[in-house]
């Protein structure tokens, strides 16, 4: 048995870039709208003042029914399947890139410059953030520049990160607050950040969470949407290369086949899944995949490292308000032309994790009442803070996802396999990468009168996007700066998979600001 389903543009996938861009297409269109989603509704606002209590007290996960168990792959995966998608528990860090994120041949001479500059993008940055409700303030204009405040004042500095700040000052660099998409004010219709100090589980709503758009779209009759439902394949019309429909299977109804016929397909899917659906989709014409006429579907998969420091200081320290908010600086994002290819952003936060109040001393014997003040206020008397830098690296072609014969789903669908590479301008440069990072935090060590306690070297990427990269040219991109891809004229990939590169910073507000860009057109167009 089929069912068939008929709308005007069909939007696979419903994490934030799918759900900001189905929210700007409803302002240019009339158009019916279809969101469809493998995973089902995790939980809603009023239940999580309940779901954090049991986050705190047993550590349970506060997100029911946020993947799929056999929906899975090899390598560096989110594992979360569900309306909403990663965004339902993102700590909601909203950092922009830096101009020469989009210009790295042009200034440096490695990697690729992206089609398009941080001028053109700069609008569609602000109605990110316009959208999610981003509370923050803007660094100097030689290392943040941007045109206009942010929607919402900053989240006020708590007294650790008071001092964090001079201590940067001291070390010659200047810090300014992190942003978040967390309301300090109710113009969103949202509660106030309360910094409870659990942005997994946000209490209160102040955390933007996708859910609060989609949910007002769907009351207001302006999207559908349709859960529990796996995209297996794309199809093609017969006589052309545009794709006629979407073939998918209900997780209620595994033998019975759903599909969605539209005139334009918006693939939303995330980093993992939305060239992994154009792998799956080959067919006669197109052997290697959909959109992959010249092999570049599932190539140039990016993002970026980290190295971090403990660094102890000599100032009392307290923990409990919002100890995940950090100071921010873009100081060596933008470091002008150099002998080596090193930039990276520089975040500073407290480290509480051994000043916490405590029930035994180092004894082993019981504290009660006063003496656990006072044992905790002889241990704040120094305090230690983490420093960590994300650093750009260049993504190799070979750095890639690919399809896995040996794991299957329920339906024998091969699954992802990711396999991360730098380039060798990227990778020759790791011991002095690592070792100039170490230099830095021992002199910002001394600064503070304090040392380096430990280092850290990630030995995975964070952040990570493309797959479906960008670019002018067919034999090296997979699509067209607004989203198109070059072999299908009606199948559009947004999100992480544009990604040219990692670049030295979350990448959520460049790929929403990109699908935002993606949706006027669409918009236009439908």
């Amino acid at each position: 048995m089929t069912t068939r389903v008929d709308t005007d543009i069909c939007i696979i996938g419903s994490g934030i870039t799918a759900i900001l861009a189905a929210e700007r297409m409803t302002e240019i269109t009339d158009a019916d709208i279809v969101i469809v989603e493998a995973g089902v509704r995790t939980t809603p606002v009023r239940e999580r003042i309940g779901k954090r209590r049991r986050f705190i007290d047993y550590g349970e996960n506060p997100w029911t029914n946020d993947h799929i168990h056999d929906q899975t792959g090899d390598g560096l995966f989110y594992r979360s399947m569900n309306v909403g998608g990663c965004a339902m528990h993102w700590d909601g860090a909203c950092p922009r890139f830096s101009p020469e994120d989009f210009r790295q041949r042009s200034i440096y001479g490695v990697g690729t410059d992206w089609q398009l500059d941080y001028e053109e993008l700069e609008p569609y940055y602000f109605d990110f953030e316009k959208r999610v409700g981003v509370a923050g303030e803007a660094g100097p204009p030689e290392y943040d520049p941007r045109s206009t405040p942010y929607p919402m004042p900053p989240l006020p500095l708590s007294y650790n990160l008071k001092i964090l700040k001079r201590w940067g000052e001291d070390a010659g660099i200047p810090f300014w607050t992190q942003p978040w998409a967390k309301a300090t004010t109710t113009e969103h219709g949202r509660a106030v950040c309360r910094r409870c100090d659990t942005c997994h589980v946000c209490p209160t709503g102040a955390k933007y969470t996708p859910d609060l758009t989609l949910d007002r779209l769907i009351n207001e009759e302006r999207v559908r949407l349709v859960t529990g439902t796996l995209i297996r394949r794309l199809k093609l019309h017969s006589d052309s290369d545009r794709v006629s429909f979407a073939l998918g299977s209900s997780y209620d109804a595994p033998d019975e086949a759903i599909e969605f016929h539209a005139k334009t397909f918006v693939l939303a899917a995330g980093y993992a899944w939305s060239p992994h659906l154009l792998l799956l989709s080959a067919n006669s014409r197109f052997p290697d995949g959909l959109a992959n006429r010249t092999g570049m579907v599932g190539r140039y998969m990016t993002g970026h490292p980290y190295v971090s420091a403990q660094i102890d200081l000599p100032f009392e320290s307290y923990p409990g308000m919002f100890s995940t908010n950090s100071l921010l600086s873009k100081m060596f994002a933008r470091p002008g032309p150099s002998e080596h290819y090193l930039r990276h952003d520089l975040r500073i936060w407290t480290s509480t994790a051994d000043r916490q109040p405590r029930a035994r001393n180092d004894d082993g014997s019981r504290l009660f009442g006063d003496q656990i003040m006072e044992d905790w206020r002889g241990r704040t008397q120094r305090s230690s803070a983490r420093v960590r830098a994300y650093y750009d690296v260049i993504p190799d072609r070979n750095s890639r996802l690919s399809l896995d014969v040996h794991r299957k789903n329920r339906w024998g669908d091969p699954m992802p396999k990711i396999q991360f590479q730098d380039a060798p301008e990227s990778l020759n440069l790791r011991g002095y990468t690592h070792d100039t990072l170490f230099r830095l935090f021992e002199r910002m060590a001394e600064a503070g009168n304090g040392s380096v306690m430990s280092t850290q070297v990630s030995t995975k990427m964070e952040h990570p996007g493309g797959g479906c990269r960008m670019g002018d040219d067919p034999a090296t991109s997979v699509l067209d700066s607004y989203g198109r891809t070059h072999d299908h004229d009606n199948l559009f990939v947004i999100g992480a998979p544009t990604m040219v590169s990692g670049g030295c910073a979350n990448g959520t507000p460049t790929f929403s600001a990109l699908s935002l860009r993606s949706a006027e057109v669409i918009g236009r167009e439908a």
